[in-house]
């Protein structure tokens, strides 16, 4: 406990104590628009295919959008990019409440949906890039790596837990305009402190112009003439195993989405529908509690082991779904079940971080992040007709079948040993913002620690 304590303690001191507070309330609006929108447009347009379609063209674009605005950042740096997404962002929220009060057509209103979605401002994604940029230019060891992925993790599942939560107060205390009118004002505010915050600095970015310049000149100095400097300005192929994990995360994303659909039939079917949030909601809380403990894990425990131990666990923790037809045995299942999710999604993104190069993570976890949202949008929406045809175990059956692919991809997918890029170059950040090399521990050459997630 006391080790877990300080690993957690070298990151705090890498990024300061403000910034993962930022990060977490910057989340919240993701967690709260979703969920959100489909609410609001459900009660002011009185139909449940409207707020679906609503809700779909905002994933949409989320899905799209999201790895353009990665690129982005790793080119210009994140903080003009996440101060331009928020504010647009803002904006469109506030778009779609208007929209939907004022009764505006289906078209229209889901054209504001792929807007919100497609300005969502990555700040999950982008606040691991940066707390990993901070860990490597402090030349902290691979436990204290693998800690920055565990507590971003952590952040993620706890948003994606209160967001929802947040809503469906809002939603019976009043109305669902007043949780999605609370995104637009937190992310306005806590998107821009986000950026704002002097730690962006450390992914500032090397613009179009020196990007090219670089590539031009690794060309010419190998003495491969013009042909070589043209290949080497485009960008290097990803290695397979990134392929393989934003498979394993579509996967997963799935396995959200199916949950999500079987759990609300199962309690439709006995009566208590209103359970079904809080169902969900007791898996998240297991899963954002584990992900913090694997930051005990040391770090020769591999990610090809953790991969792998993360994905058996979820079948075999998913196989008692399609068995389970009472509310409190639902509540034990889906419950132990969360504790499979977070390791796999920690892992996956350690795995992304590890493999990419530095001057492309924030892309790469983009579209790590958008492959999840993918899985869970198409699978809610094709679950929900399962479960109306086969009823809950239609959709649990749809859990399990993306856990058995799931494990096949980590069990064929070969992952590299160590590095094979060099860390990212140091970059000048204020003084209050560096720790000591003790804070940040010392390369240790092993294994990356347990990383990232979610939703």
């Amino acid at each position: 406990m006391a080790g877990t304590v300080n690993t957690y303690r070298r990151v705090i001191a890498l990024t300061g104590p403000l910034l993962p507070l930022l990060s977490f309330l910057a989340r919240l609006p993701v967690a709260m628009s979703q969920f959100g929108s489909v609410l609001l447009v459900a009660e002011t347009s009185g139909s449940l295919a409207t707020a679906g379609i609503v809700g779909g063209t905002l994933s949409a674009g989320q899905v799209v959008f999201g790895p353009v605005l990665g690129r982005v950042a790793d080119r210009y740096g994140q903080r003009p990019v996440v101060l331009a997404a928020a504010a647009v962002n803002a904006v469109a929220t506030g778009a779609l409440v208007a929209g939907a009060l004022g009764g505006l057509a289906t078209v229209p209103l889901a054209a504001v949906g792929a807007v919100t979605g497609a300005s969502v401002p990555l700040i999950g994604p982008l606040a691991r890039t940066r707390s990993v940029a901070l860990a490597h230019r402090a030349e902290a060891g691979e436990g204290v790596v693998g800690a920055v992925h565990s507590l971003e993790g952590t952040l993620d599942e706890v948003s994606f837990v209160f967001g929802p939560a947040l809503v469906g107060l809002a939603a019976l205390v009043a109305h669902p305009a007043i949780a999605l009118g609370g995104a637009a004002a937190l992310v306005a505010v806590f998107g821009a402190a986000f950026a704002l915050h002097p730690t962006a600095a450390v992914t500032a970015g090397a613009g179009p112009k020196a990007g090219r310049d670089v590539a031009a000149g690794a060309g010419a100095g190998a003495g491969a003439g013009a042909g070589a400097g043209a290949a080497a300005r485009r960008p290097a192929r990803h290695p397979r195993v990134v392929y393989a994990v934003r498979g394993s995360l579509l996967l997963q994303g799935a396995m959200f989405g199916a949950c999500q659909a079987g759990i609300a039939a199962l309690t439709a079917r006995l009566g208590v529908p209103g359970q079904a949030g809080i169902v969900y909601a007791a898996m998240g809380v297991v899963s954002a509690a584990v992900g913090l403990a694997l930051g005990a894990l040391p770090a020769r425990i591999g990610l090809r082991v953790r991969w792998r131990a993360a994905t058996a666990a979820a079948l075999a923790l998913s196989v008692p779904l399609l068995f389970t037809d009472a509310l409190w045995p639902l509540y034990a299942v889906v419950t132990v079940l969360g504790a499979a999710y977070a390791p796999h999604l920690i892992t996956a993104f350690a795995l992304t971080e590890r493999v990419v190069e530095p001057a492309r993570l924030g892309e790469a976890t983009a579209f790590a992040a958008s492959s999840l949202v993918a899985g869970q949008a198409v699978a809610l929406a094709a679950c929900g007709r399962l479960a109306e045809r086969y009823g809950p175990a239609g959709a649990f059956a749809v859990a399990v079948g993306a856990a058995a692919l799931s494990l096949v991809l980590a069990l064929v997918t070969r992952v590299p040993a160590a590095r094979p890029h060099p860390a990212a170059p140091k970059v000048f950040i204020p003084a209050q913002q560096t720790a000591s090399p003790e804070a940040a521990g010392t390369p240790d050459g092993a294994a990356p620690g347990p990383p990232y997630a979610g939703r």
